[in-house]
């Protein structure tokens, strides 16, 4: 989650195939480039929930500068 000191995160994606029951499933990590930490998920929609959830607005922070935002 972004907290007051550091209004930014960055993430290493990594994406793969894997022989599921006779079929084909993706499998997703990422990895924060700061700390290091790897997370792993099974679904497109698991690592989805965890970007919603780091990304959620934090009471009381504002950001003012949305150069990259088109």
């Amino acid at each position: 989650m972004i907290d007051k000191g550091e209004p930014y995160l960055s993430y290493l994606l990594r994406m793969w195939v894997v022989k599921n029951q006779g079929g084909m499933v993706w499998r997703f990590s990422v990895e924060n480039v700061h700390t290091a930490e790897r997370k792993g998920f099974d679904s497109l929609e698991s690592l989805c929930d965890f970007l919603c959830q780091e990304t959620a607005p934090v009471p009381g922070v504002e950001l003012e500068n949305d150069d990259f935002v088109v």
